[in-house]
């Protein structure tokens, strides 16, 4: 199969994590894949293992321009982009509200609601010519769940679970899915800063709880095809067993 002929997807924040075992994912099921991150050494490893069926985009989803030119270039490449998955998101600096730097809480809100923004402003037109898409964002349990010294990280995924709701309710009947996927506490490195943190009963847990990052890999894939469509507009959670059943992940 050609590359031009494979269904391609775009994953922020792909040079690790969820975004990187989700771009293997992907991959393995014979789509093309473009891997959006600042960190342009590990995204173009990445694309490298996976071969010429993915293109690595050093990118600041902070910078519509930047994002929008990302879009571009994954068109250009691959003649078509299927799915958008939201995934960039930070939660450093760890902290109480009144001890917070505002310029810190406000670089959080940047890359987790303005980037979600960014990816979705960027995509839409390339999917509304084409008839439709899916517009997936990585959500979490903190979005309706107040955690101590998380205030930028809980804000910030409620935002993002409402926008998903807006883009389901503007553009649903022009063929745009829009879902959320709340993962639950997955093992990678946003684990470690948490834990290092002291901060809150998520830093005290069994780091065995942890699911592996390919869990929502697989649901996320699961969730751009037409077997979840009568989740389109919600936050799927991934610790409900009824949604790992019907991903493959448990009997």
């Amino acid at each position: 199969m050609s590359t031009e002929s494979r269904k391609t997807v775009l994953i922020t924040g792909a040079s690790k994590g969820i975004g990187a075992a989700t771009a293997r994912e992907y991959a393995a099921r014979g789509w093309n894949v473009a891997l959006v991150a600042r960190s342009n050494e590990l995204i173009a490893d990445l694309a490298g293992e996976i071969g010429p069926q993915a293109i690595a985009i050093p990118c600041d989803v902070t910078r519509f321009w930047e994002m929008e030119a990302a879009v571009k270039a994954v068109v250009t490449s691959f003649g078509s982009l299927d799915v958008l998955i939201n995934n960039a998101g930070v939660i450093e600096p760890i902290g109480a509200i009144a001890d917070m730097n505002p310029d810190d809480w406000g670089k959080v809100i940047d890359i987790n609601v303005k980037g979600v923004f960014n990816g979705a402003r960027a995509v839409l037109p390339v999917m509304l010519a084409a008839g439709g898409g899916s517009i997936l964002t990585v959500s979490s349990g903190a979005a309706t769940n107040p955690l101590e010294g998380w205030s930028h990280y809980c804000s910030s995924k409620a935002a993002v679970a409402m926008f998903t709701r807006c883009l389901d309710v503007e553009y649903r009947t022009q063929g745009i899915r829009a879902l959320g996927l709340s993962p639950g506490t997955v093992r990678t490195q946003m684990q470690d800063q948490i834990r290092e943190s002291g901060i809150n009963p998520v830093s005290q847990m069994d780091p065995a709880m942890h699911v592996p990052p390919e869990w929502p890999a697989k649901a996320l894939f699961w969730l751009s095809g037409s077997d979840s469509d009568d989740l389109i507009g919600t936050e799927v959670a991934l610790r409900d067993n009824s949604i790992r059943r019907r991903v493959g992940l448990i009997e």
